[in-house]
């Protein structure tokens, strides 16, 4: 007995089809930036305030990266 065929989920391209209403990606170019028109500004405080949630946040998701980069501190 043949099995049944299941249909394949669609495809990243195919979502985004469905999403945007248009394919992907967008046909045409895309648009041209001039960096020299660019501004940066920097309006941070000397110092920005961390709390000790975003700490454990930072070392729950990147503890991996930080021990590879730093050494393990067990």
């Amino acid at each position: 007995m043949p099995r049944p065929v299941r249909p394949r989920p669609p495809s990243a391209s195919e979502q985004l089809r469905q999403l945007l209403g248009e394919p992907w990606p967008f046909p045409g170019r895309p648009p041209a930036h001039d960096l020299s028109t660019w501004t940066v500004s920097d309006d941070w405080p000397a110092d920005v305030p961390v709390t000790e949630a975003e700490i454990d946040v930072f070392e729950r998701w990147f503890g991996d990266l930080f021990d590879e980069l730093f050494g393990s501190h067990s």
